[in-house]
């Protein structure tokens, strides 16, 4: 018999600030989302922690009160890891590690350690180590203790690095290592996608965990990993799809986050080349997620940063089975009604109208609206298709009851 194995999760307590920046309602929502990453890490979230702060404490972050409630928790919890919702700085972390003496992390850490989980092939691996050795050169204060010969004494004393010193060196060195091993295997994705030929290029993107696999899944018939957490998806999948009588090559991309931490960004910018040399982009929504906008919003900040804002895109509103619009009471005088109580078909007629056709709403999971879906994406690829190549002989007229 084997035995049933149970999964511990690591005790962990979030921290947030609220400020001119960010409101109480958005640092309960980034929290929200902080809690989700945590459990994605394989964490349990114990407590958070929330102050009101103009101008973050340069030394710890929080005030000197709220670190001393955080530390009689952690204390009393026996709480594993603190993980705060912004990037603190090498010296914020350096102190609060002094005075809460547990782990410390922040989201730009946590996502790196999901990221290191989630990575399959030797490219998703070369590129989140690099992203974690430029994230750890500023953070070194002597971690590593394999140089003990520069205590000094007899037989140590003269010129020579120091321990941290030589841990920078040997950082720097594997920094540039993988750098040199990161454009060899650009050649070779850049070689890779030249030899894909004559065919339409679509590329699925979207925040994370918005069910981009899910529909690759449905329309490609392969088994691409799909899961209800964050950054399920790192490795670029590529596979080629025929809708009636025409082919096209369809990636499904790594997610995107607020916060989305600049080493990914840079050392992500392969995986990101998809997107960039894609002719149709597909942005998957999750719609029944609250503040959906502001996740619409974050990924064209990112098509902005790759230069790919431009490109002909089909917004796909996926999860509509789960979208649930929330309801006043009849005798309720007090409630304004917001965007929050809309339906699906109310939605439809604000800021959508100006997408016109080119919103489409399904449910990947259930199967819903897919053959408008379909009907929507041949169209859009044989229009690419016609105007590149007019004379290509497998585009022969098809009746639309055959998609």
């Amino acid at each position: 018999m084997l035995e049933k194995k149970a999964i511990e999760y690591e005790k962990a307590v979030l921290v947030g600030v609220i400020n001119q920046s960010q409101d109480e309602a958005k640092v309960t929502e980034y929290l929200d989302e902080l809690e989700f990453l945590t459990y994605t890490a394989g964490g349990e979230v114990e407590k958070r922690f929330v102050q009101r702060v103009d101008v973050p404490n340069p030394k710890t972050y929080i005030g000197t009160g709220k670190m001393e409630e955080v530390e009689r928790y952690v204390k009393e919890h026996e709480i594993g890891s603190v993980i705060f919702d912004d990037e603190l700085t090498p010296a914020q972390q350096n102190n609060i590690e002094k005075i809460l003496r547990c782990k410390i992390l922040d989201r730009t850490g946590l996502i790196l350690d999901i990221f290191a989980q989630r990575a399959q092939t030797s490219y998703a691996r070369t590129q989140v180590e690099l992203a974690q050795y430029e994230y750890l050169l500023p953070r070194l204060t002597g971690l590593w203790t394999h140089l003990e010969r520069q205590r000094g004494g007899i037989g140590m004393r003269g010129p020579g690095e120091t321990e941290i010193e030589t841990d920078r060196r040997i950082v720097r060195d594997r920094i540039a290592l993988l750098k040199k091993k990161l454009v060899k295997i650009d050649r070779q994705m850049e070689t890779q996608r030249g030899n894909r030929g004559a065919l339409v290029r679509v590329a699925l993107i979207g925040y994370t965990n918005v069910g981009k696999s899910t529909l690759m899944n449905v329309i490609s018939k392969s088994d691409v990993f799909a899961e209800n957490k964050l950054f399920a998806t790192l490795d670029t999948t590529v596979r080629k799809v025929v809708i009636g009588n025409l082919p096209f090559l369809l990636s499904d991309t790594v997610g995107f986050i607020r916060k989305l931490p600049t080493q990914l960004v840079e050392s992500f910018k392969s995986t990101l080349d998809e997107v960039r040399e894609a002719d149709l982009l597909l942005h998957v929504v999750d719609i029944s997620h609250p503040n959906f906008e502001e996740h619409i919003a974050s990924v064209n900040q990112i098509l902005d940063e790759i230069k790919s804002s431009d490109k002909q895109t089909i917004m796909v509103f996926n999860k509509i089975d789960k979208y649930q619009p929330e309801t006043i009471d009849e005798d309720d005088l007090v409630t304004e009604r917001t965007s929050a109580h809309f339906t699906i078909d109310e939605w439809k007629n604000t800021w959508f109208n100006k997408i016109g056709d080119r919103a489409i709403f399904i449910s990947a999971l259930n199967k819903e609206n897919l053959d408008e879906f379909r009907k929507r994406v041949y169209d859009e690829v044989r229009d690419i298709h016609v105007t590149r190549f007019p004379y290509n002989n497998f585009l022969y007229p098809e009746h639309l009851d055959q998609y």
